[in-house]
């Protein structure tokens, strides 16, 4: 027996033993292979996604609180908030105000936006939709274990 013959034969076991990925490619989700299949999908879904977003228009208006044009009220709490943390960053008040007044401002944006699907042909539709959804069922594939 060699000095060597201990340590070759722990390594030749490490080697053989089940989910042991030494020296092995894993493919995208440790599956083996599907990485071509997976980036032709990410290729896909991506072509799809942008041909629908293209396809978006996305338009928004001032909110009406408590009158036209009340936009300078939901800034208030946010000023007042922000005035309070610059004089004591521990102030719960400070910390409350800014943050509310940070979610009004959001939630007005998003509570206002209009959404509109520009003309287009039924095949460039499906021609959309069907990119993006082949693109998410290859990507799918790929990971899935067999």
């Amino acid at each position: 027996m060699q000095p060597g013959d201990n340590l070759r034969a722990v390594t030749d076991a490490k080697e053989t033993e089940p989910g042991n990925q030494t020296g092995k490619f894993r493919g995208p989700g440790g599956t083996p292979g599907g990485l071509g299949l997976f980036i032709f999908g990410l290729a896909l879904a991506i072509a799809g996604g942008y041909l629908i977003s293209n396809q978006v228009q996305v338009t928004s208006g001032y909110w009406h609180w408590w009158g036209s044009n009340t936009f300078g009220l939901t800034l208030i709490p946010l000023v007042i908030g922000l005035g309070l943390l610059f004089f004591d960053g521990r102030s719960i008040a400070g910390w409350i105000l800014a943050g509310g007044g940070l979610v009004i401002i959001f939630v007005g944006i998003l509570a206002n936006l209009q959404i509109y699907f520009q003309q287009t042909t039924l095949f460039n539709v499906i021609l959309m939709l069907t990119l993006f959804a082949a693109g998410l069922g290859l990507m799918a594939r790929a990971v899935k274990s067999f």
